[in-house]
């Protein structure tokens, strides 16, 4: 058979996953040295992953990433096969009949669990299904938070946790012209919150936001940050992480906790948004509806930049009608495709999967979250992809095979088959269109439709 890679023998590659990491592979394998045709596979009708349902709506710039994602997309050789679930709809074995290799790009699509008792009681919620709700992903439109308590509790310290404090503290005027969902509008409109306390189980030196996401709580129109001020004293060893000099984003973090701590109260402002350090939650109490929670006082010990939180024995109680849980994402099994349970990741070799031998699986690869845990920022998943693609094209050799790829062609019968109806990059655009005109009678950047049925709906 002609070599892999030309125009007579095209290199059909499959990406599960239309987030950052997948277009960033469609992005590398198209500008690669070899011809390739390019599908992405995605379970929503609407592509972009976290950019489009993950990103606050108060933060649009971060969103302009979807511009060059849409760049990609216009090359003859990008295919979105969009509204189909990969393990459901198709099912590995027959991606793998189908093109000569698949990239998994999925993501990590649930958070960790605190381990805690009482953690399932109504009230408790993960930090995931809030930012989908407010963010219109289908998945979560239903979803209801009672925020007609006076406190709200969130329990980490990333900016996924900013990002929930944030909307939690803003006005309705300072959300009413972003794109967040209609819904979530209405309902903030009505909270009765007052304190929100974002809890870190570790020192303010090791406070996972960035700088300019803690900024912005000085900012705010009736929501004023506090710190105290004995809350800050620091460990030797903390000192030592903040004096290095590859360690700026923390130091910038840590003056900005000592600037609040120094603010002189605002009574003018009805909100406060409390920033506490570490504490652990030990216990959820309440009948069947989260009424309070138990915090163990943690004291850090070990040498600097591994420091750990151990309990002191020390607890406190803090009443409360709702927690969001915000420590860490794990992704969720394919089924057909290996996966580490202890860390929520595929197991791969600079993205080649591999098998519980660490064996490399043919075939397949992975990037993103899904391959190297829940880090970084959008712009980190492209050396990520990049070295996948590397590695895939290094392979090329191993992946020509004797039996003829036919790609989307394959996939499509079997969809049309079990009439799972499928939609393509042009059919998304109508989609992007209508949402931007529906913003625009509103004064928003759009307004999302939140269920896959409005979304085929408008495709006709």
């Amino acid at each position: 058979m002609t070599n892999l890679g030309t125009d007579q023998n095209p290199l059909l590659v499959a990406i599960v996953g239309s987030g950052p990491s997948g277009f960033y592979a469609a992005e590398a394998l198209i500008k690669s040295e070899v011809k390739v045709k390019v599908d992405v596979l995605e379970r929503l009708p609407s592509p972009f992953g976290l950019v489009r349902s993950g990103v606050a709506p108060d933060h649009q710039k971060l969103k302009q990433a979807i511009k060059l994602y849409e760049k990609i997309a216009e090359s003859p050789d990008f295919n979105l096969i969009a509204n189909v679930t990969v393990g459901t709809d198709i099912s590995v074995k027959e991606l793998r009949d189908a093109y000569h290799a698949i990239i998994f790009t999925c993501g990590a699509e649930s958070d960790r669990k605190l381990g805690v008792p009482g953690e399932d009681l109504k009230g408790s919620y993960t930090a995931t299904e809030f930012v989908g709700w407010y963010n219109g992903h289908p998945d979560y439109r239903d979803r209801e938070f009672d925020l007609s308590h006076d406190i709200a509790v969130i329990i980490g310290q990333g900016n996924v946790a900013a990002d929930v404090s944030r909307i939690l503290s803003k006005t309705i005027d300072e959300l009413k012209h972003t794109d967040i969902a209609q819904h979530a509008l209405d309902a903030l409109a009505e909270s009765k919150i007052k304190e929100i306390h974002v809890i870190g189980r570790r020192g303010p030196a090791q406070a996972k936001f960035t700088p300019k996401e803690l900024r912005e709580f000085g900012e705010l129109s009736d929501c004023e940050p506090v710190v105290l001020e004995q809350d800050l004293l620091l460990n030797p060893e903390s000192e030592k992480e903040l004096e290095e000099k590859s360690n700026i984003s923390s130091k910038k973090i840590y003056d900005l906790f000592c600037e609040f701590s120094k603010r002189e109260p605002d009574t003018a402002k009805s909100k406060k948004c409390f920033f506490s350090f570490l504490m652990s939650p030990k216990e959820l109490i309440g009948d069947t509806t989260l009424e309070r929670i138990i915090f163990e006082k943690n004291k850090l010990s070990g040498e600097s930049f591994k420091q750990s939180a151990r309990g002191t024995g020390e607890t406190i109680e803090l009443e409360t009608g709702i927690l969001f849980r915000s420590i860490g994402y794990r992704g969720i099994p394919v089924e057909g495709v290996p996966f580490n349970e202890s860390w929520g990741t595929i197991p791969n070799d600079k993205g080649r999967v591999t098998d519980s031998e660490n064996n490399v699986v043919d075939q397949l690869y992975t990037a993103g979250w899904i391959k190297r845990g829940p880090s970084g920022i959008i712009g980190t998943n492209r050396a990520c992809s990049v070295e996948t693609v590397e590695c895939l094209i290094q392979d090329l050799e191993k992946l020509n095979s004797s039996t003829k790829k036919s790609g989307a062609k394959a996939i499509y019968s079997k969809l049309d088959i079990k009439s799972i109806r499928h939609i393509n990059f042009e059919d998304w655009k109508k989609v992007d269109t209508s949402e931007i005109e529906l913003g625009e009678v509103k004064d928003k950047p759009r307004e999302k439709y939140t269920s896959i049925h409005e979304m085929l709906s408008v495709i006709k």
